[in-house]
Formats: C-alpha cells, sequence, structure tokens
C-alpha cells in the first residue's frame, strides 16, 4: 500500500464537526467522511427543491454554484472509497462514510438516486461508482447496504422505472445491477410486478441499453440460486412464455437471441433448477423451439464461417442424434418434416465445401 487516506479521520469526528463546517472554504482540514455525506446531503436537497429555477432557459447562477458544488461532493466520496491514485483508501474512513450514507432516516441514497437526471454524465458515472462501491462495503461484518434496502425496498421500484426515461436507462440499470447483490433485493424484483417488463425492455432498439438490460436480467436469474429456484415454482408457465416468445421466437436480433439461448442453458443445466429442466424438457413445444433453432442455423444462406466450421465437424454426430430423435407422438408430420429440413441442410453441408 502507497499510503491511506484520511489519517487522521479518528481524531477529526472526535472533534467539533461544528466547527470545521463553520469554517467553510478555509478550512484547514479535509471534511471527515460523515461531514462529505452531509455536504452531499445538503447540497442534493437544494438541488431537487430549485431544480425548476431558471431565467431565460439557464439556471440561476447559484443553482448552478450548487450544482459545481455536488460534482466536487461525490467525487470527494469517490476519492474516500477509492483512493486518489497515489494513496489507498481508509478502511475507517470508508466504514464512517457508509455508515453516514446508510444511517437510518438518511435520505441521501433516495434523494441521489432522484437528483441522477439533474446532472452532468461524469457525475451520474461518479454516482454509480460511488453506490456500486458502498453495495460491498462492511461495517462491524454486516452489509449494511442491505440491511438500508430491506427498509427501503421502494428505491428498487424507482429504479425499475428508470428504464422509461433513455437518458438515466443505463444508469439506473448500473445502480439496479448492484442492488440486487443482495439477496432481498433480487427476491423483491423477481416478484414485482415490474420484473415483466424486462422482457420489452430487452428489445429496445438502442444496443447499448438492450445489452445492459439483458446483463441486469441474467444477473437476477442466475445470482441468488434459491431465491431463483423458488421463483420459478411459482412463475414457470409466465415466465417461459415471455422467454419463448419475445427473447427467442421473435427477438429482433441475433444478439437477444444467442444471449436468450445462452442464458436459457445456464438456468436448465444450474443443479438447484432441477426440477424447472425436467419439466422443460418433457414439453412438446419447447422441443419445437429448439428445433426450429437449429434449423435456422443449418439453413442460414449467409451463416458466419466459424457456424459452418461447427456444423461440419459435428456433422456426423448431429445425422446420428437426429436419425433416432422423435417426439412421443410417432405421427407428428410437423415434427418429422423439421426434422427432415434439418437433415437435408446438414447433408448438404458436404457439397459446400
Amino acid at each position: 500500500m502507497t499510503g491511506c487516506l484520511w489519517p487522521c479521520v479518528g481524531a477529526a469526528v472526535a472533534g467539533d464537526g461544528a466547527g470545521h463546517r463553520k469554517a467553510g472554504l478555509f478550512r484547514s482540514k479535509p471534511r471527515t467522511p460523515a461531514e462529505v455525506v452531509q455536504h452531499v446531503r445538503d447540497l442534493v436537497t437544494y438541488v431537487l427543491d430549485n431544480k425548476d429555477g431558471s431565467c431565460g432557459g439557464k439556471r440561476d447562477a447559484k443553482l448552478e454554484h450548487r450544482m459545481v458544488e455536488l460534482s466536487k461532493g461525490i467525487k470527494e466520496m469517490k476519492g474516500i472509497l477509492y483512493g486518489n491514485g497515489e494513496e489507498d483508501p481508509c478502511e475507517e474512513a470508508c466504514k464512517q462514510l457508509t455508515k453516514e450514507f446508510f444511517k437510518k432516516n438518511n435520505d441521501t441514497f433516495r434523494q441521489l438516486i432522484v437528483c441522477l437526471q439533474y446532472v452532468d454524465l461524469e457525475t451520474q458515472k461518479d454516482v454509480t461508482q460511488v453506490i456500486a462501491n458502498l453495495q460491498r462495503q462492511k461495517v462491524d461484518s454486516r452489509l449494511v447496504a442491505s440491511e438500508y434496502l430491506e427498509a427501503n425496498l421502494d428505491l428498487l421500484d424507482i429504479l425499475m422505472s428508470g428504464y422509461e426515461n433513455l437518458d438515466i436507462a443505463i444508469h439506473y440499470s448500473t445502480l439496479l445491477r448492484d442492488c440486487i447483490r443482495h439477496q432481498v433485493a433480487a427476491r423483491y424484483v423477481l416478484e414485482s410486478p415490474h420484473f415483466r417488463t424486462f422482457f420489452d425492455h430487452i428489445q429496445f432498439p438502442d444496443f447499448n441499453i438492450q445489452s445492459d438490460v439483458f446483463k441486469t436480467f441474467k444477473e437476477l436469474m442466475t445470482r441468488h440460486k434459491s431465491t431463483v429456484a423458488e421463483f420459478f415454482s411459482k412463475n414457470y408457465d409466465w415466465f417461459f412464455a415471455e422467454f419463448n416468445s419475445k427473447l427467442i421466437l421473435s427477438a429482433s436480433n441475433y444478439f437477444i437471441r444467442r444471449q436468450a439461448v445462452q442464458l436459457l442453458r445456464d438456468i436448465l443445466l444450474e443443479r438447484s433448477n432441477i426440477a424447472v429442466m425436467m419439466r422443460y424438457v418433457s414439453s412438446k413445444e419447447h422441443l419445437m423451439i429448439q428445433m426450429n433453432l437449429l434449423r435456422l442455423f443449418v439453413a442460414n444462406q449467409e451463416q458466419p464461417p466459424e457456424i459452418t466450421s461447427i456444423l461440419r465437424a459435428n456433422r456426423s454426430k448431429l445425422l446420428r442424434f437426429l436419425k433416432d430423435f422423435t417426439t412421443v407422438e410417432k405421427d407428428d408430420k410437423k415434427f418429422e418434416a423439421d426434422k427432415a429440413t434439418v437433415i437435408s441442410e446438414i447433408l448438404a453441408l458436404a457439397e459446400k465445401q
């Protein structure tokens, strides 16, 4: 370690915080972590109370000054949590900042989320980094962020509704992903009516938002094994109906389909989801979906070289598998027609060499 930020933090906290505040711009010592949080809280409150204040389409000078100070305050918190490049963060300072930030009846977290749309892009990034770090901070071996979220679960509703505002969608998605590191938050999101909207948000035309939403969706479906298994025991039918129709069968682009198929594999191969896997593979409808996906791959006239190479390398195995591959219903003409198409295309691979 090259050093430690805030080496005198213990003494500073023991001193007169009010005296430091009176010093204002002429303070001789840096703010303590608790004072930094209080300073940011005061600035955010002012911005939210005066965000509509403008003159000729421009913010008034006082509001503009507070916005600049707020950006500096967020950077100050970020410096405590991450270090400044020359000195490492001090564990005690991080602990004190975390305690103040998540203190009971302290609305700093909530205010920052609401205020995010009014600050500049650089400050938005700093806020997401600060909150990401705070989600992992422990105080006396406790993840206080988890306890805070359990008492303020409505914050997750605010974050989920953020997808409706394209200007902050990615930042809210990032914050939500940090929150669902905690099982209590993930369970709440999975049980929320908002969760169903993920299937629509994943299909946003903006690729960056689309990929970020899917990243959060995947995190929800894979991080907390027991919670996900419990979710499927109650929501299997509607979930896979939406998953199949919106992410696999009618997805607007290859990226969504590929990510959805990979996620499906992860879900079904997870040991805690064994009941889900058995139910899924017992479904004729699901079998037909997978056959159609295979047909899409082999019948694609513009398939990339790597796909062609994989299909050719596994040509014999695929043909052996398909030869004995059947459904419970022996006289299923649609299935047999699809299978014949796939076999025909695989046999034609040899002719394309």
